[in-house]
Order: structure tokens, then C-alpha cells, then sequence
């Protein structure tokens, strides 16, 4: 289903087509062996525990955009180690709909894990012992939990 609606073109004041689409995300699945997964504990609706990320600036790569996302919201350094998949499930987000390109990554020092930006808390789980996660973001860490699971096999 397309949504659109016209609006003046500044030039000219001829109908321009606006399109409403999905806002492009990313998270970010930082995991270190003995310590589990980094989780934020969010400070805005919708509150709850999340896997670190967000929205991708204009001009920026998706790469780039967890990177920073990373590091605005755990303080971490990270490496981009794999493609965990794109998640676009309309209802994925109950404030709009996005599409979030997902990575694996690892911290360069995970001794500096710290909230910041819009967490209020960033910590270490282990998989075995998640807390209650907001979005969609536990189909996610089952997809990489299963994606562990094959490698180590």
C-alpha cells in the first residue's frame, strides 16, 4: 500500500508527489564470549531493554550509522562482524514503521561500556538470561543466538 500526498513545488507551485516511507534503522548485536549481548535499558517510549541502535543519518552508510549508534548509546568501540539480516515488519516499531539493517559486532574494550544519548542503563546479558526486550528485538537475538549456534557446531 502506497501513501502518498501532493505538496507545491517551491519552484514552481506545480503538485509534487510525497511518498510515505519506512524510516531506515539500524541495531547493532555486540557480543563478547564470556560476557552475552549488550542490551540499552531505554529512556523514551517505548521504555524497556533494546539492542543499541537507530536512525541512519542522511548521507551516512548503514556501516557507519551502528557504528556511531554504538558508540552514542554504549560508549563502545565496536567491529562490524556480520550481517545478521533486515528486519521489516510493519508493526516491528509501534511508533512508525522502519526497516532496520541488523550487524554483529564486538567491542574493542568492553570494560567501557556506559549508557549514553537515550539509554539510561547499558549492560551484558547472557543469552540464557534476557530480560523483557521492546520491539522486535528478541526475534533478532534468536536469529544471531541461532546463527552462534551453527558456527560453534
Amino acid at each position: 500500500m502506497s501513501i502518498t500526498h501532493d505538496i507545491p513545488c517551491p519552484n514552481c507551485s506545480a503538485p509534487v508527489t510525497m511518498y510515505k516511507n519506512p524510516a531506515p534503522t539500524v541495531d547493532i548485536v555486540i557480543y563478547d564470549p564470556t560476557k552475552g549481548i549488550v542490551l540499552i535499558e531505554r529512556a523514551n517510549e517505548p521504555h524497556g531493554w533494546a539492542l543499541p541502535g537507530g536512525f541512519i543519518d542522511y548521507g551516512e552508510t548503514c556501516e557507519a550509522a551502528a557504528i556511531r549508534e554504538a558508540k552514542e548509546e554504549t560508549n563502545l568501540d565496536v567491529t562490524l562482524t556480520g550481517l545478521i539480516g533486515v528486519y521489516s515488519d510493519p508493526e516491528r516499531d509501534p511508533r512508525h514503521h522502519t526497516m532496520s539493517v541488523v550487524y554483529s559486532a564486538v567491542a574493542n574494550d568492553v570494560s567501557i561500556l556506559t549508557a549514553g544519548d537515550d539509554a539510561q542503563n547499558a549492560r551484558f546479558f547472557s543469552l540464557e538470561a534476557l530480560p523483557h526486550i521492546v520491539f522486535d528485538h528478541n526475534l533478532i537475538v534468536a536469529d544471531f543466538a541461532n546463527c552462534l549456534e551453527r558456527l560453534n557446531k
